[in-house]
């Protein structure tokens, strides 16, 4: 993650009490950012079927962001236009055999459908501007015995920096049960990284939590939920 954005504030509130647990699992490292009047707890099991689960979706849409057009004559006449926000989805995940991973179009981890890890991200839209999801994850229902748990994330890449703005939407998708729309609460716009929610395998029923955690990045998403993996900055 670009590291120029993140202020020096907000990296020391999402780190204070790093040697203390963070709350999620026996994980070691400071919890993110929660708005004040969220409910940090949102639990849903779905049951699996007789004949398993069928393909489940995970999508994400965003706003694009109105900008005034620059210059004397666009403010005068209060002309604005659409700016591209780039943001990805994308989703840590552990199987049932322990090994764990990142899925996300950055760096083309796109995953994999059919083989492990049973999770696949579709495509890389940087806009914001298509009809519907934006982005997806789909996963193999008929493996999901195979995987332990997950989290779901989306986080700004480039554009304009404001989560209210932008106005994120995640729709998670499971066969035979109504839609479930997770909106987070958003209160504050420095750190770029938000994690969404948490889908485990609870004897093989699907357990949904939702988080609406905020971090000034993956690594330190990473720690709080305990999965070791190892980061290091880029650019598409």
């Amino acid at each position: 993650m670009p590291r120029d954005t993140i202020s020096t504030d907000s990296m020391a509130e999402a780190s204070r009490n790093r040697a203390e647990f963070s709350g999620h699992g026996n994980a070691k490292g400071a919890a993110g950012y929660r708005p004040d009047n969220e409910e940090h707890v949102e639990n849903l099991v779905v049951q699996k079927p007789d004949k398993g689960f069928d393909d489940i979706v995970i999508g994400a849409a965003w706003d694009n962001v109105e900008v005034e057009q620059a210059g004397f004559i666009g403010k005068l006449l209060k002309k604005v236009t659409k700016q591209g926000v780039d943001i990805d989805v994308g989703c840590l995940y552990e199987l049932q055999d322990g090994s764990r991973g990142c899925l996300q179009a950055f760096g083309d981890m796109f995953g994999d459908y059919n083989n492990a890890p049973y999770i696949s991200i579709t495509g890389d839209e940087r806009t914001g501007d298509k009809e519907g999801d934006d982005e997806g994850i789909h996963v193999n229902g008929q493996q999901w015995s195979q995987i332990k748990r997950m989290v779901v994330y989306v986080y700004i890449y480039s554009g304009e920096f404001n989560w209210e703005t932008i106005k994120p939407k995640i729709t998670i998708r499971i066969p035979g049960e109504q839609p479930l729309v997770v909106t987070p609460a958003i209160k504050k716009t420095d750190l770029p990284v938000c994690a969404v929610a948490g889908i485990e395998n609870d004897r093989d029923a699907i357990k949904f939590t939702n988080f609406g955690e905020y971090f000034p990045g993956h690594a330190e998403m990473d720690r709080a939920y305990g999965y070791g993996l190892q980061w290091d900055d880029g650019q598409k």
